[in-house]
């Protein structure tokens, strides 16, 4: 007998408005779109929002990662299974249900902290009787294969006997299509369980659930037709008195085991007879569940502080990605519409890759992993799609499901009958470079080698093998082409040479070099192999370097503008305002081909592009093309995937106004019905870009090969944005919030003048005459040093009397005092003059510290001592950088808490210094020297106060509390890394290292 450990305690409740979606009144007409709202998902299931009881014309759905059946048109699609939700309730003879008698009272929530749904009502049936109703349930994301339901029922005016039927309904069915067969079922006392078998592929599934009744005297009957198996039990109601009925249910396919209705049944038994203390199932499994949710938010969560709408919208898409993520299964991946509807019919796109996989990665970067194997399982389909269409290597189904074969629709039928053409499956081939893409983003962010060689490197390099194989060479050009092709922008069918194609595999061919270097130094022998397998020859890399040179990407250099696809900008314009208000898409509004003779975008590949690439393209051309595609983009009623990463790029160039418009359209897709389609299923590709777009857009995080910097441009009316990070193998939290900045302190070598070749001539005549070895490296590691340390190091194993090294130090200082009588104010670095009279007029105190004992001096020959209000040196303290000592002594002396000045350094002991004193910091110079700093810049020229403020004050340092790194679970995430492996660690402070 399997014995179950208990929570260790029980958790606490956050069911506070930024944790709770409520819906307050019941409105049938909203009926299929709350039933999406309500979705709960375990990462093995999903289930839509439907009651319990039932309701005409519901569309009541549990869908199973990779439980597909064949189905004519669409190929194969997801099956619903067995409803395992039907609990009817009747008092004395009259059923409960919200389409009769009346409801007096009705609340519904989802608790996206512990996955959780609940519900209130309090009814009066047609005879009067009154009963209150509190229902809750939940997927088990503690044990995948548990669900629980549990109903409180307290009468209010009547008595009588009350009778409970808690079944499973084996007729569900795909919107009118039955997938399942009738294999067998059974009931024993409080238990049943049913046996089925999809039609075409074959699949068993088994489900069992027991029914509890928490009253005296009660009285079970066992009934159920072929399909249905049904426990009933009766028991005498008192009015006030609540009696808790709990219907836990397991299920089980013959993916996961050989005997799945009877692994169900075992599972069930377990689960009440295993625990040590008694027969509380409901309580335990549902506080092992909320704990399990518990660990999610610890590295999942996105905290926004001034914005109670955000918040809510910003967890509910997370919840919802959460959801849905397997957990223990690769060969499965998530669908576009999740597993919470029917439409796309459960297949996979590049929406996982390109918009989900980003947030897994850097927060849960095992379940990425899951997610891109599923890829590499499916190579085998790719390869077939490619040789049927004549062509090499792999080439990704643009819909994919089991096997990975293309299952997009050829032909859909009209609601007329007539059938429409759908091209997606032929042409749309950036799904190829998009899956690629997601492959080297994990890799990059995990230094994942050992899944890299086994299965990512494979995909990348027969991916690349389908692109030289497809690419067409045009001599009169002298160039290749991609003609006929699908880009991200589905309102333009079969169209030539479109730039986010083409420049994709401008970006794969050049990747694959790189992921085949390295894979034949670090794998040499299994790279031998991979390239026999894959036929990759010295022939085909010169056709891939060619390609890469010749490859024809439609880029103006002189305007700027980069043309979606050859031919676009001949198209007709389009002036959408003119079509507004409107509750369609345009092309519903124009037709299939009226759109496609227009310059009206579904979305806009060009700033997709730019978004996926963005370190090739500078602001100037992001600028032209923003210009351009953006009023021509139908953000409302075009494609979901768009306005999360038009809000990213409204960040980068500083149109934060539009950027929360973009944003919040994304976040509300589903919660509001924004595109009036939620009631098909959630939106997970645009779910997965709301964390993206806060991130990469408002808080500015860039990946450098030294770790993440954050560059935050909050909202107005945001006050914080907090969250996790993982980069390779640590996890970092970025806490980001406003700060008044009061004072402003500079180091003075590297930042108000350069002082290096006076201290280096003053180094070098003492050096000289006492034949000691100096040379530029040797001054360059006495950087930042104050005079003591540097001539200890000058000296290594020479040893003089203390008497001789204190005449040294005197002797130095003397030449350099010598030195810096010929400095002036020409010497101020570039931008610094500006700068301090800005912080002048703006009442900013100034400050100066230095490791320099003759820093008053320096600050004299410039002539801005009269600018400086506090100067700390070499003088005023003991312990020099990296002790924060120099710069809490200048903040005593402007008479301003370290918390409300800032710091300009140079050197990384400096900056910190500055760190320890619990300052803000910009650091000048390479990120690799000073890039622990919150703010990076490559020196003050043309710097404007204002800008800063806006960049820095943002960011301010927070002390975790101790629990927290106990509380992240960190085994599943060491095992993607070689613990003797060296790797370079980088964290800048404004983000808090967590393990």
């Amino acid at each position: 007998m399997q014995t179950l450990s208990r929570p260790s305690a029980k958790p606490t409740s956050a069911n506070t408005a930024d944790w709770t979606v409520v819906e307050t009144q019941f409105n049938s007409k909203q009926l299929h779109h709350q039933e999406t709202v309500f979705t709960l998902g375990n990462g093995y299931l999903g289930t839509r929002g439907t009651f319990e009881e039932g309701y005409p014309n519901d569309l009541p759905a549990t869908f199973i990662h990779g439980v597909y059946d064949d189905v004519a048109v669409v190929h194969t699609e997801l099956v619903n299974c067995p409803d395992w939700l039907p609990l009817v309730i009747c008092f004395a003879g009259e059923r409960f249900r919200l389409d009769q008698g009346k409801v007096l009272d009705y609340e519904r929530r989802l608790d996206l902290n512990q996955g959780l749904m609940q519900r209130r009502v309090s009814w009066q049936s047609p005879k009067g009787q009154i009963v209150n109703l509190q229902f809750e349930r939940f997927a088990s994301l503690a044990d995948r294969h548990v669900l629980a339901i549990r109903c409180l029922v307290t009468p209010v005016n009547f008595s009588g006997l009350v009778e409970v039927q808690a079944g499973i309904n084996g007729y569900a069915d795909n919107q009118g299509v039955m997938h399942w067969n009738w294999l067998d079922q059974g009931i024993h006392n409080n238990s049943a369980w049913l046996l089925m078998r999809s039609r075409h592929t074959n699949i068993e599934l088994g489900m069992a659930t027991h029914l509890s009744v928490c009253c005296e005297n009660t009285l079970l009957r066992s009934f159920g037709c072929q399909g249905y198996p049904t426990v009933t039990t009766c028991f005498q109601a008192q009015p006030g008195k609540t009696v808790a009925i709990e219907k836990i249910v397991t299920v089980f396919t013959s993916r996961d085991c050989k005997n799945p209705a009877q692994t169900a049944q075992e599972k069930l038994k377990d689960l009440f007879y295993g625990w040590d203390s008694g027969n509380d199932c409901y309580e335990m499994l549902r506080r092992l569940h909320i704990q399990t949710w518990a660990q999610e938010w610890q590295t999942c969560d996105v905290v926004i502080e001034g914005d109670s709408k955000a918040q809510l919208a910003v967890r509910y898409n997370l919840f919802q990605i959460l959801a849905v993520a397997p957990r223990d299964d690769d060969r499965v991946s998530i669908p576009a519409k999740t597993l919470s509807g029917f439409a796309y019919r459960g297949h996979v796109f590049w929406d996982t890759e390109i918009f989900v996989v980003p947030f897994l990665i850097f927060t849960k970067p095992e379940l990425a992993r899951n997610l891109l194997t599923y890829r590499y399982h499916t190579l085998a389909g790719a390869r077939k799609k490619a040789k049927d269409a004549g062509f090499a290597g792999a080439m990704y189904a643009w819909e994919s499901a089991a096997t990975g074969e293309e299952v997009t629709p050829r032909w859909i039928p009209t609601p007329s009958g007539e059938l429409v053409r759908i091209w997606c499956g032929d042409r749309e081939l950036h799904i190829n470079s998009d899956v690629a893409y997601a492959v080297w983003q994990y890799w990059q962010a995990t230094e994942d080698d050992d899944w890299m060689c086994d299965y990512g490197a494979e995909i990348i390099l027969d991916t690349a093998n389908f692109w030289a194989s497809c690419v067409e060479w045009n001599g009169d050009r002298q160039c290749y082409e991609l003609k006929n092709v699908i880009g991200p922008d589905e309102n333009h069918e079969i169209v030539d040479n479109s730039a986010f194609t083409n420049s994709m595999v401008q970006w794969h061919l050049p990747t694959a070099f790189s992921v085949l270097s390295w894979l034949r130094k670090e794998y040499p022998d299994w790279s031998t192999e991979l390239e026999q397998k894959l036929n990759i020859t010295a022939t085909h890399l010169e056709k891939w370097a060619d390609i890469i040179d010749k490859i024809l990407i439609l880029h103006n250099k002189e305007t700027g503008l980069i043309e979606e696809f050859e031919g676009f900008f001949a198209r007709e314009d389009i002036n959408l305002a003119d079509y507004e208000p409107r509750t369609r898409s345009m092309q519903a509004i124009l037709g299939i081909e009226g759109a496609n003779q227009r310059q009206v975008l579904k979305q806009a590949d060009v700033l997709m592009l730019m978004y996926l690439l963005r370190d090739k393209y500078d602001r100037q051309t992001l600028q032209k093309n923003w210009d351009y595609y953006e009023p021509r983009t139908d953000h409302t009623y075009g494609s979901s995937l768009g306005p999360a990463i038009h809000a990213i790029l409204a960040c980068d160039l500083d149109k934060l106004d539009e950027a929360y418009t973009h944003f919040m359209r994304a976040a509300l897709v589903d919660l509001e019905d924004v595109r009036g389609n939620a009631n098909e299923g959630i939106h997970a590709a645009s779910a997965g870009g709301v964390w993206q777009a806060i991130v990469f857009g408002f808080a500015g995080v860039k990946l450098t090969e030294n770790g993440p910097v954050a560059t935050p441009k909050l909202p107005p009316g945001w006050t914080r944005l907090k969250f996790r990070f993982q980069w390779r193998d640590r996890l970092y939290e970025f806490d980001l919030k406003p700060t008044t900045i009061k004072g402003v302190i500079f180091d003075l070598d590297g930042v108000i003048t350069n002082t290096d070749e006076y201290h280096y001539l003053s180094w070098q005549k003492l050096a000289d005459e006492e034949g000691l070895p100096f040379d530029l490296p040797i001054n360059e590691a006495l950087q930042g040093l104050p005079r003591r340390e540097s001539l200890l190091l000058l000296l290594g194993d020479r040893q003089v009397s203390e008497e001789k090294f204190h005449e040294m130090m005197i002797r130095k200082n003397r030449y350099y005092l010598e030195f810096i009588e010929s400095i002036s104010p020409a010497d101020l670095l570039p931008g610094v003059g500006n700068l301090l009279a800005e912080l002048q007029a703006n009442n900013i105190r100034i400050g100066i510290s230095s490791s320099s004992k003759n820093a008053k001096e320096v600050l004299q020959g410039l002539g801005i001592l009269d600018k400086v209000d506090a100067i700390a040196d070499g003088n005023s303290v003991i312990q020099p950088k990296p002790a924060p000592d120099t710069f809490l002594h200048a903040a005593l002396q402007l008479n301003l808490a370290p918390s409300a000045c800032l710091v300009i350094e140079d050197a990384e002991a400096g900056v910190k210094a500055a760190l320890a004193s619990g300052m803000s910091v910009i650091g000048l110079g390479s990120i690799e020297r000073v890039g622990n700093a919150h703010l990076v810049l490559e020196n003050l020229e043309k710097v404007n106060w204002q800008n800063l403020v806006e960049q820095i004050s943002h960011v301010q340092k927070s002390v975790l509390p101790s629990h927290v790194a106990c509380d992240v679970e960190i085994q599943k995430i060491s095992v993607l890394h070689k613990e003797n492996s060296p790797k370079k660690h980088w964290a800048a402070n404004n983000i808090y290292l967590i393990r």
